[in-house]
């Protein structure tokens, strides 16, 4: 009976596995891009593109909330739906002069775009390094 219990989630096992969030906020909205440029100056800013259908990003955006080493002090970390909101990442594209790409994180510091990467080379960045 342990095997179907384990299997059917009927588990005597009560203890929780602590699950880390990250510090999403979300771009929904064009306006939100020139308040991003504004605030690199003082703090970097990172967008994460999301296409929410693609497994291929599912994977990066778990990989990422597994290895996410960043304070709220340090970063304030944007989610963008590029689904939802196609015009927002349209024009994330054209404000920061990146070629669209998801998924696709942004790390910008004093207005610019100062690195940029797509599907797996995004958890191949360094962020402490760009502070």
């Amino acid at each position: 009976m342990g095997l179907f219990n384990n299997l059917f989630g009927n588990n005597n096992n009560t203890e929780k596995k602590e699950v880390k969030g990250l510090p999403w906020i979300s771009l929904t909205s064009v306006d939100q891009l020139d308040e991003i440029a504004s605030k690199s100056n003082d703090k970097l800013q990172l967008i994460f593109k999301d296409s929410t259908t693609c497994g291929i990003s599912r994977m990066v955006k778990n990989t990422l909330n597994g290895s996410y080493d960043l304070t709220v002090e340090e970063a304030d970390l944007y989610y963008l739906d590029l689904l939802s909101y196609r015009e927002v990442s349209n024009e994330t594209g054209y404000k920061f002069q990146v070629m669209h790409q998801s998924p696709q994180l942004l790390v910008i510091k004093n207005g610019e775009v100062i690195a940029h990467a797509s599907h797996g080379d995004i958890n191949n960045l360094e962020l402490k390094s760009f502070l």
